[in-house]
């Protein structure tokens, strides 16, 4: 899949941008504040329509304006598409080449970005709710019916938890059990497939960045037998008294948490920082190939000038493990000068573009 326009009207201080993507590389390059994240928020939000920066989308309208209205036009070996979408407060709207799509599980997976971001940091510094989410979005893009499962897992859970909160019966709390442990067993059997080909994935992609001598693991969390029904049955009856107490579920799919160590110790407790930059960079590389090897299209690569805190050796590095293969967007406040390719620039200031 490729790039080849996105049109934004509203979206941040992007009052209106209407940008043709030439080739593989594309570079925003301006000071600090001038919108280069937010026109690369924009071509993120064509993956999963999700921002990587907030969770309201009233932070994406213009300030003063109803809504925000974006346009991407992709090209793949069986034609062009069109996908328009507008963002209103506490709404969305999103069409395919005019037709009109209901729900976003039936749009993701079509169109895959991969944005690595200053952020990514708290893949590592922050809680566990910060790597589950990661797993689940990439799993959720690469299997559409896990989106299924962990919907109608999360539906179950928030009705168990209310019932904690009201003191509901033991039958009453049954009922909700038996429900989710089908929908937490297929949610398990996802993960653990997955977490080996990731493991793999990450250690390759670290080896290729990192410092000669560094060594790095990735492994999900996941309890023996938990692929199994009666294993997340058993367990709720025994933990219904502790959470009545806590009022909330304590054991479950949504308490798993990715293991990250870097040269056998904590990479949060014992990473330095370029070590750490250089493992969250290798999670977005594994992230990229896996949705390659499972969906068999390429994803966007998106780049908000995270190369910046890197040395020069893991920055080439990092480009060299990238390969020529995907179609990168970037974005810095100097011009790329180890990125191997000649790039496409575009100036950013106060929200409107400049081409070099």
């Amino acid at each position: 899949m490729q790039l080849i326009r996105i049109t934004v009207q509203d979206f941040r201080n992007l009052s209106w941008v209407d940008l043709e993507i030439l080739g593989q590389r594309l570079f925003l390059v301006g000071k600090n504040g001038q919108g280069k994240t937010n026109l690369l928020e924009a071509m993120a939000l064509a993956g999963a329509l999700r921002s990587f920066r907030t969770s309201d989308a009233r932070d994406l309208i213009a300030h003063g304006r109803p809504q925000a209205n974006l346009a991407w036009e992709w090209r793949s070996e069986s034609g062009q598409q069109k996908v328009v979408a507008t963002f209103r407060p506490g709404s969305k709207e999103l069409t395919v080449d005019g037709e009109k799509i209901p729900r976003v599980g039936d749009y993701l997976g079509r169109f895959s970005t991969v944005v690595f971001s200053s952020q990514d940091l708290q893949l590592i510094r922050g809680g566990p709710a910060l790597r589950r989410r990661w797993i689940d979005s990439l799993l959720a893009t690469a299997h559409p019916e896990y989106l299924r499962n962990l919907q109608r897992y999360t539906r179950a859970l928030e009705a168990r938890n209310r019932l904690l909160r009201d003191a509901a019966k033991d039958a009453e709390l049954a009922a909700f059990e038996r429900e989710m442990a089908g929908e937490a067993a297929e949610l398990v059997v996802c993960r653990r497939k997955a977490s080996v080909p990731l493991s793999l994935l990450v250690k390759d992609a670290a080896t290729a960045v990192a410092e000669p001598g560094e060594s790095t693991a990735f492994s999900l969390r996941i309890e023996d037998g938990a692929d199994r029904q009666d294993y997340w049955l058993s367990t709720w009856e025994e933990t219904r008294e502790k959470d009545r107490i806590l009022k909330s579920t304590t054991a479950g799919p949504h308490r798993d948490d990715v293991k990250l160590q870097i040269n056998g110790h904590s990479a949060r407790d014992y990473g330095s920082e370029g070590q750490q930059r250089t493992l969250v960079l290798a999670m977005r590389l594994a992230e990229a190939r896996y949705l390659r090897d499972i969906t068999g299209r390429r994803p966007l690569v998106l780049a908000d000038d995270v190369l910046g805190e890197l040395d020069s050796g893991r920055r080439h590095r990092f480009w060299l493990a990238l390969g020529e293969e995907h179609q990168v967007v970037a974005t810095g406040t100097e011009l790329p000068t180890d990125a191997g390719q000649p790039w496409q620039i575009v100036e950013i200031e106060a929200g409107k573009l400049i081409n070099r």
